[in-house]
C-alpha cells in the first residue's frame, strides 16, 4: 500500500519523483539527446579524418579546413561534458591544448579565448547539472536524506544558503578535485537555472583565463596538456597530504 508523501515538509525524501520537482527521466532525455548533438556529426567527420584522431591534438592547424577545427571543438566539448564528480577527470590540460595557436582554432588571440570559454563553460554547465540531478537522485533514499537533518551538515546548508549563487562561482572558477557546494545546492533544491548561470560563468573565466595563457606564451599542444596535467597532480598531492599525515599520525580526517 502506498502513503502519500508529505510535501508540507522539505525533509521528507522524495517518493516517484515528489516532492523536489525534478524530473530525472526529463533530464536524462535532455542529457542524451545533448551528447547526440555533439557525438553523431563528430562520428561523421572522423569517418572523413584518415588519420588516428589523437593527431588533432598535436597535427598544426593553421590550414586545416573548416571542420577539422570543428572536429576538434566537438571532441573538446564532449569530453569536458563527462567530467563531473562521479568522474573527476582533468580538464585544464585540453583546455590548454586547444587554445594553442598551434591548433589554430581562430588566427586572433580574443576570439580563441571566447570561443574556448564559452564551448568549455557550456559542456561543464551540462555535466555539472548532471551531477545536480544525480544528487537529487541520491536525495531519494531515506537514509541519505537522513544525513540533511544531522548537526553538522545543517551549519554546512546554512553556510551555503546565505550566499549560494557567489559561491557555486567560485566554486566553479576555481580548480578542486571534488565541488562540494554543487552537493550542497542539490540538497538545499537550489534553483537549477541559477545553478547552471554560476557554473557557467565560474567556468567561463577560469577557462578564458587558461586559453588566454596558452595562446599568449605559444607553447605547443603537448606542453600546454603536460604542464596542466602537472599542475592538477601537484594540486591533488598538496590536498591529499593533511588527509594522509592525519591517517599516519591516527588522528581522524575532517
Amino acid at each position: 500500500m502506498m502513503t502519500a508523501v508529505d510535501t508540507s515538509n522539505p525533509d521528507v525524501a522524495a517518493i516517484d519523483g515528489a516532492p523536489d520537482g525534478v524530473s530525472l527521466r526529463r533530464w536524462a532525455v535532455m542529457f542524451v539527446l545533448y551528447l547526440a548533438v555533439l557525438a553523431v556529426p563528430a562520428w561523421w567527420m572522423l569517418g572523413r579524418l584518415g588519420r588516428p584522431w589523437t593527431e588533432l591534438l598535436t597535427a598544426p592547424g593553421i590550414c586545416a579546413p573548416m571542420w577539422q577545427q570543428s572536429l576538434r571543438l566537438l571532441i573538446f566539448m564532449l569530453y569536458l561534458s563527462i567530467c563531473c564528480t562521479f568522474l573527476p577527470l582533468p580538464t585544464g590540460w585540453l583546455v590548454a591544448a586547444i587554445a594553442t595557436r598551434a591548433i589554430a582554432l581562430t588566427p586572433q588571440w580574443w576570439t580563441t579565448v571566447a570561443l574556448v570559454a564559452t564551448a568549455g563553460a557550456v559542456a561543464s554547465t551540462m555535466a555539472n547539472l548532471n551531477d545536480y540531478h544525480l544528487f537529487t537522485w541520491m536525495m531519494r533514499h531515506r537514509r541519505l536524506a537522513a544525513v540533511r537533518q544531522t548537526r553538522r551538515v545543517r551549519a554546512v546548508r546554512q553556510w551555503f544558503s546565505r550566499k549560494p549563487f557567489a559561491l557555486l562561482v567560485v566554486f566553479s572558477f576555481v580548480p578542486i578535485p571534488i565541488d562540494v557546494v554543487r552537493m550542497l545546492a542539490a540538497t538545499n533544491r537550489y534553483d537549477r537555472g541559477a545553478f547552471a548561470g554560476a557554473n557557467f560563468i565560474g567556468r567561463f573565466f577560469r577557462y578564458g583565463i587558461l586559453a588566454g595563457l596558452a595562446f599568449a606564451t605559444d607553447v605547443s599542444p603537448g606542453q600546454a596538456a603536460v604542464i596542466l596535467l602537472a599542475a592538477a597532480a601537484v594540486l591533488g598531492a598538496i590536498r591529499l597530504t593533511p588527509v594522509v599525515v592525519r591517517k599516519l599520525a591516527g588522528k581522524p580526517t575532517r
